[in-house]
């Protein structure tokens, strides 16, 4: 099995020495790598800026910045990947333009023109092949399973892990997460909280059984 992940934040720069950026640590993107492997998935995780490292014989890290270079370099291994995972935090918007210099204190205000980044689960998932499983997340803070469930039609998820923001210790840079799976098939599994490492094996476990009953014949 071929496995893509995208994992942690993207920077969008500004100037040569500040960007719009957001808290994920990766934490859950690498997590998933290792449960992947662990299960005899060759993965190749497609990851933004990150203080992690990870060494696996079965996992390829592409370092990449920008949500443009994070697209490009997945949009080359999706069409080879039996399951894709989004589990970066890709920045929505990045400015029109990044300045040459730094940008020098001047007035009071500062105003950015900012246009929106590529989509790039929903973009691939147009191009998804119905033999490939491409799992979606929803980091919510209001009305999350409609939230969620919108996502996953909207950008072609077999499956979105869903946590929410509400929920204590889960979300960006704890060391645990509380999710809910959903699925396309309308099915709904709610986990407690618990360390990645072990959300990472219920996901990669989720995304096992599902794979194993399309290609199991029915009587």
């Amino acid at each position: 099995m071929r496995v893509l992940i995208t994992a942690g934040p993207t920077y969008e720069p500004i100037d040569p020495v500040r960007f719009i950026g957001n808290r994920s640590t990766g934490k859950m993107g690498y997590a998933l790598a290792e449960a992947f492997a662990a299960r005899g998935a060759d993965v190749t995780m497609v990851s933004g800026p990150t203080q992690l490292h990870i060494q696996h014989p079965r996992i390829e890290v592409i370092a990449v910045q920008t949500a443009d270079e994070m697209y490009a370099a997945a949009a080359k291994i999706a069409p080879q990947a039996d399951v894709w995972v989004f589990a970066a935090a890709v920045a929505d918007y990045k400015p029109r333009s990044m300045a040459t210099n730094k940008i020098k204190k001047d007035g009071d205000t500062l105003t950015l023109e900012l246009v929106k980044n590529i989509d790039i689960a929903a973009t691939l998932g147009k191009q998804k092949r119905p033999e490939q499983f491409s799992v979606g997340f929803a980091l919510e803070t209001n009305d999350e399973e409609a939230h969620a469930r919108a996502k996953l039609q909207r950008k072609n998820f077999d499956l979105i892990v869903l946590n929410s923001l509400r929920d204590a210790g889960a979300g960006f840079g704890h060391d645990t997460n509380k999710v809910t799976l959903l699925t396309a098939g309308g099915q709904m599994t709610i986990f407690e909280l618990k360390p990645k490492a072990e959300v990472a094996r219920d996901i990669v476990q989720t995304v096992l059984a599902s794979l194993s009953a399309i290609s199991t014949p029915h009587a």
